[in-house]
């Protein structure tokens, strides 16, 4: 029971770290075109509750991850769990360098509306394409070795 309580957080928890990618990707192009100050903090104050949204919920999804790899009957060196694993350290490592530094030339001299919003956006595509694949890995669970 607990096993299965803990594979269903686990799934939501995947579903929290990528679904509010696909709302924002959308919003990005209305903030390409927001007309006023006030308009482009609205969406980037969204922009901001997604973010956080997405990183507390991969703290959810490595913990219970965890979990399961340790009662799941799966060894670390699986290929599916390594590369799993892999892409994980590589999207945290790129979730933590990639929006923190755009998001803070928001309210500065250095706030360029056009830059701005393509970095995000081009951060955006990333990090889902990371988390897609991660994804794929653990659903599908290839044996590549």
């Amino acid at each position: 029971m607990l096993y299965s309580t803990v594979v269903f957080i686990h799934v939501i928890s995947a579903i929290l770290s990528i679904g509010p990618f696909f709302v924002l990707i959308p919003m990005l192009k209305k903030m390409g075109n927001a007309k006023s100050h006030e308009e482009m903090g609205a969406y980037v104050t969204t922009f901001s509750l997604a973010i956080q949204i997405v990183k507390h919920s991969g703290h959810v999804l490595i913990l219970s991850g965890i979990y399961i790899l340790m009662c799941g009957g799966y060894s670390i060196t699986t290929s599916f769990i390594a590369i799993t694993i892999a892409l994980l350290v590589l999207s945290l490592v790129f979730l933590a360098r990639a929006f923190k530094p755009t998001m803070r030339t928001f309210n500065t001299p250095a706030f360029n509306q056009q830059q701005f919003v393509r970095k995000l956006t081009k951060t955006v595509w990333i990090y889902t394409i990371l988390l897609v694949l991660m994804l794929w890995f653990m659903v599908t669970k290839p044996v590549l070795w």
